[in-house]
């Protein structure tokens, strides 16, 4: 068994897009576009076959809040030190907000946490 994708809403559906584009090499497929409810959304591949949707519909906010269950981060391998190094640099001269620069964890994790343009936690690891 495995996770299909996992989907999430933004606010700005195309930024967003951009984004995973430009900083993780995510291949969009065409918007879907349902005109009767104004849902919006793309599907995003990344390399090893995952993906995930983001989704977009005019009555949903933006409202986050780091003391809730649910999904805490996407976490991305980038499959060394340096390639963590360099993308954590390139997002924070970019104006990225960093939560924690490259470190290797208590868990033995090499890892950094940035904030996306929408306020979401995205780990990147080796």
């Amino acid at each position: 068994m495995r996770i299909e994708h996992i989907a999430m809403y933004v606010i700005d559906l195309e930024k967003t897009k951009d984004f995973f584009v430009k900083y993780f090499n995510a291949v969009p497929n065409n918007m879907y576009h349902n005109k009767k409810t104004d849902f919006r959304s793309y599907f995003l591949s990344f390399d090893e076959g995952t993906r995930l949707e983001i989704m977009n519909k005019p009555q949903v906010n933006n409202i986050k809040d780091n003391k809730r269950t649910g999904y805490a981060h996407i976490a991305f391998s980038l499959g060394s030190v340096e390639n963590v190094n360099r993308l954590t640099a390139q997002l924070k001269a970019d104006g990225y907000i960093i939560i924690s620069e490259p470190r290797t964890t208590g868990d033995g994790y090499y890892e950094s946490c940035i904030v996306d343009l929408e306020g979401n936690h995205i780990e990147l690891t080796i």
